[in-house]
């Protein structure tokens, strides 16, 4: 019973940590560099880590695939992906 309710857990726990996470695309409208934050043409904004993203190659009127998670209330982009 054991050797099948760990691994199960454990399978569990790494759904729950993919299930946080979206994705959306869309069309890059505004440009935060000093903020490391994008706009969308859906109106919300992402903000990105700069180890992961580099905010600065991307361009308005890009078409992209965003992968965020909400924290807060905040969008934390974790992927920045031209389309």
């Amino acid at each position: 019973m054991r050797k099948i309710l760990i691994p199960a857990s454990l399978a569990l726990l790494a759904g729950m940590t993919i299930a946080n996470a979206a994705e959306v695309t869309g069309t890059i409208k505004a440009i935060d560099v000093s903020k490391t934050a994008i706009k969308l043409d859906n109106g919300k904004t992402y903000v990105v880590s700069s180890k992961t993203v580099d905010v600065s190659a991307l361009k308005v009127g890009e078409k992209v695939r965003v992968t965020f998670r909400v924290v807060g209330k905040k969008n934390e982009a974790s992927a920045i992906v031209g389309m």
